[in-house]
């Protein structure tokens, strides 16, 4: 049986950490993507307000199996 993957790129924000912005976007795309079997994570970011950190950021790809 042949597998075949697609990818997806996504961009989440926590308040809390990277750790956290991970989470966030996993959540986010297990809702809608289904046969999800991986994560890269390809940037990590921070929003700086008034010389404190406001957000965690992080873009990542979601690898998910198409269904046949």
């Amino acid at each position: 049986m042949e597998r075949i993957a697609r990818v997806s790129e996504i961009i989440a924000g926590s308040p809390i950490s990277f750790e956290e912005a991970i989470k966030a976007g996993f959540r986010r795309a297990n809702r809608t993507l289904r046969n999800i079997t991986g994560m890269r994570i390809l940037e990590q970011r921070v929003s700086v307000e008034d010389g404190e950190i406001k957000e965690y950021r992080v873009r990542m790809e979601v690898i998910f199996l198409l269904e046949s």
